[in-house]
């Protein structure tokens, strides 16, 4: 299939052909269970009530646990739905995600999902997507359009969560290392909290910052990472706000030997960040963080809502759970199942719901 996806590519002097050839490509990786649930449903407003939804969610981001996650709540929501979703991988290719959405709109989707990228680079194309009359909502992406939702973890709470704590741990003086990466719309909410934090307490010293959202991410943010520790020896707390930044710093830490040393405090959590944060003398000590599974079902509840011409609202925030290493092995946690079970409130969310709307099993 991406022999197919590549010949379209390649034929740069025929665009209709590539895109021809694009088309036939997604339809060829749809599998026939996706077209299998695009069933009616029962009692839903139009077009549910008849069935075969198409909608589109085209990733910017897709390495990691929480998008695997995040993508496996959508499937399910919109199995329940009786929804025909179209996955596309955006491989942290902009050029690449806007070709995707192009796809989409060819196949005539009624929605699609943007999750993640960037916005100067999606914000013509999701409006032509507009154009043709398809809903658009985006998670964790600001497309400054007053027609397309957005979806958030709730940044600020997340941000404010996790600095509360490492005051909390730390007292309010003490020497920081900063994992960020701009233009993303989450770490730049993130990233407003954290400088309104530094304001407020002042013996709170950045002595280094770094980042990246180079595959693999872990691996390149831990060299940076490791260069950063050996220039400041000084850093106590590392603030990564995004798991796969902290999984980096964390490994760092470890080669270093400097695990009793840093504590690292990040943002999300799937069974992996689990074992990471449980691992004996873990430098990463706390996460707050949403249920990515619930987030990507969020995703694909208010793209329905606006297909059935219901209003999702303007943003719509999945608020996060401080999760540390305390709560983890005192309930003794080792998987997101279990991190549901014994948080409720984590495993479940009343954002873009309606009556109509089935809760994804």
């Amino acid at each position: 299939m991406r022999s197919l996806v590549h010949a379209a590519r390649c034929v740069r002097a025929s665009r209709p052909i590539a895109a021809a050839l694009a088309v036939l490509a997604t339809f060829l990786v749809t599998t026939a269970a996706n077209v299998a649930n695009a069933e009616p449903l029962k009692g839903a407003p139009a077009p549910f009530d008849k069935g075969g939804v198409k909608v589109a969610l085209v990733n910017y981001l897709s390495t990691g646990d929480f998008f695997q996650a995040y993508e496996a709540g959508a499937q399910k929501q919109a199995k329940a739905l009786g929804i025909d979703l179209r996955i596309y991988e955006g491989r942290q290719d902009a050029a690449e995600q806007r070709e995707q959405i192009q796809q989409a709109i060819s196949l005539g989707v009624s929605a699609i999902i943007v999750n993640h990228g960037l916005p100067e680079s999606l914000k013509d194309v999701v409006q032509r997507a507009l154009d043709k009359g398809i809903k658009v909502v985006a998670f964790d992406v600001d497309l400054n359009n007053p027609k397309v939702p957005q979806i958030e973890q709730s940044d600020r709470d997340l941000a404010t969560l996790l600095l509360d704590q490492a005051v909390k741990d730390n007292g309010d003086a003490f020497a920081a290392g900063y994992v960020y990466v701009a233009g993303f719309a989450p770490l730049d909410r993130r990233d407003a909290v954290w400088r309104s934090f530094k304001e407020a307490h002042p013996k709170v010293q950045e002595k280094a910052r770094w980042g990246t959202v180079d595959n693999p991410i872990a691996q390149s943010v831990a060299n940076q990472a490791a260069a950063a520790y050996r220039a400041h020896p000084d850093i106590r707390v590392v603030f990564a706000p995004y798991d796969e930044f902290a999984r980096g710093a964390k490994l760092a830490a470890d080669e270093a030997k400097l695990s009793t040393k840093i504590r690292i405090y990040s943002a999300d959590i799937s069974t992996a960040d689990i074992e990471a944060i449980r691992a004996p003398g873990s430098a990463w000590v706390a996460t707050a963080a949403t249920n990515p599974a619930v987030v990507g079902a969020v995703s694909v509840r208010a793209a329905a809502l606006l297909v059935a011409g219901q209003n999702p609202g303007a943003h719509i925030a999945v608020r996060p759970a401080l999760i540390t290493r305390d709560d983890l092995v005192k309930n003794d946690i080792h998987t997101i199942a279990e991190l549901g079970a014994k948080f409720p409130a984590f495993r479940t969310s009343d954002a873009a719901q309606a009556a109509w709307i089935p809760v994804a099993d």
